[in-house]
């Protein structure tokens, strides 16, 4: 959808949100007395609704929820709405409710009305990008995309966007520089659907003058994001694209060639306006460093003492159903490098691997045993993991441990694949539920990737985020 039928659809959904939340906090309050009864009466119910409608409204567009948020996260926009909700309930309550409730009912009260504002508004939210994302990957209301950068990377950005089509993003052109060869129109990249653009261009001046045709394919194409892809040493390109681009109604995104080196290695500060790059910084602050660790060892004891007799009944059915003990164990390669023996109910017969050597796991694999595969499906063959956890050598969340043999293998295929063991390995992380299990090396090229996008941006309400990804994951039995 347009931008603007996305704003009108939000407002919309907002203010009806925002009413069925008051009409709730009415009828509990004044016609069931949930609170107690009413020390104060309202006058008038419609203008009531009215002023908040338009208090909401404005909370929301001060604290930046009608900001474009095109193809971003919903579980990260109901975090936005929870927060500015709280925000505004307490504002309700010290300049409104404070004096119409009573000492006993209040602090009920308040939380009623918080609860059913922040669900209310989240649905409603929810509903509108679940919309807006049927949308896009049905090839509606997508950004026009335009790509700068030398030849080889133009092609390779183009394959990586064209793989992930709820990006909404439409690329429709591209302006090659190509530093070796003049040329006029290149080939390409796929037939029908992309014009790709290959101006004259060699190295230095010439250059730069083909980048001056940006501001009018802008305007041509109709473009809302330009996707730098230059190299590390192209910095006089660079600030060229930017300088003609400067003003321009468009989104940079900036696609450094160094950053497959230092990925996940880098994080930028400003220092008196001065940017600058922290090399290695640490993963999280130390408080949600903490918090972390108690809730992995919180849940998993919960998990473990709630689930005793369902864990011991699979036991039981490993053990009776195929020769082997119940618990697997192998060792991994874990934090700071160092092996640990991790536990997981077996899924495979028996010296599945003694012809084989260590091989990686694929869908439908015949080392299964029947009830290997539904364990698999429903991730309840990582259960054993908590132990793991609860030992401190694992965490809920965070990159999968690997075996110590592929791990000298891949290091030695990806730069910097010793990164990923700078944190806790996880049952779950990112790279699970963004991507499945490892059938190839391809795979664990892009699960790196996911790995290290997870050790930047560390932070609770991520791990929160992917907790329930892979919650839903099991539910549904999607795994492999």
């Amino acid at each position: 959808m347009s931008r603007r039928v996305e704003l009108i659809a939000l407002l919309i959904a907002d203010a009806v949100a925002i009413n069925i939340a008051y009409a709730a906090q009415y009828h509990a309050r004044f016609k069931l007395l949930w609170f107690g009864t009413p020390e104060v009466y309202p006058i008038a119910v419609v203008p009531a609704a009215i002023v908040l409608t338009v208090f909401w409204l404005t909370l929301f567009f001060f604290f930046g929820l009608y900001r474009e948020r095109y193809a971003d996260s919903r579980f990260d926009e109901i975090v936005s709405i929870g927060k500015v909700v709280t925000i505004g309930s307490l504002i309700l309550v010290f300049g409104k409710y404070i004096d119409a409730l009573s000492q006993e009912s209040a602090r009920s009260a308040i939380f009623f009305y918080w609860f059913v504002v922040a669900s209310s508004a989240a649905v409603a939210r929810t509903v509108v990008r679940s919309i807006q994302k049927q949308l896009i990957l049905r090839g509606r209301g997508l950004h026009n995309a335009l790509i700068v950068g030398w030849t080889d990377q133009v092609e390779h950005l183009y394959r990586e966007i064209a793989a992930y089509p709820e990006a909404g993003l439409n690329v429709v052109g591209a302006v090659r520089l190509d530093q070796q060869t003049a040329g006029g129109h290149g080939d390409e990249l796929d037939q029908g659907e992309t014009a790709i653009l290959a101006p004259p261009a060699k190295a230095g001046h010439s250059t730069l003058r083909a980048v001056e045709t940006l501001p009018s394919l802008i305007d041509e194409l109709d473009i809302q994001d330009v996707l730098i892809a230059l190299g590390a040493n192209d910095h006089e390109a660079l600030m060229e694209v930017l300088r003609v681009c400067d003003g321009r109604p468009v989104v940079l995104k900036l696609v450094p060639d160094f950053y497959s080196v230092i990925g996940g290695m880098a994080r930028t500060e400003h220092m008196y306006g001065l940017p600058l790059i922290e090399v290695l910084p640490s993963p999280m602050p130390a408080w949600e460093q903490s918090t972390k660790r108690l809730f992995d060892v919180v849940a998993s004891i919960a998990v473990l003492i709630v689930g005793a007799p369902l864990w011991v009944l699979l036991a039981i059915l490993i053990r009776g159903t195929s020769p082997g003990p119940a618990i697997y164990r192998q060792d991994r390669v874990g934090q700071h490098g160092r092996v640990f023996t991790m536990l997981k109910f077996r899924t495979m017969h028996r010296d599945a691997e003694a012809k084989t050597g260590p091989v990686w796991a694929v869908e439908n694999d015949p080392r299964y045993t029947s009830i290997g595969r539904w364990l698999r499906r429903t991730r309840l063959d990582e259960v054993p993991q908590l132990i793991n956890v609860l030992k401190g050598e694992m965490s809920l969340v965070g990159p999968r441990p690997e075996r110590p043999y592929f791990v000298e293998t891949l290091a030695d295929e990806i730069p910097l694949y010793r990164r990923r063991h700078r944190v806790k390995p996880g049952i779950t992380g990112w790279a699970q539920v963004k991507w499945g299990y490892d059938s190839s090396l391809a795979d664990v090229r892009q699960k790196v990737k996911y790995d290290f996008f997870y050790i930047e941006n560390m932070s609770l309400r991520m791990d929160f985020k992917i907790l329930l990804r892979t919650l839903r994951t099991a539910l549904r039995g999607e795994g492999h």
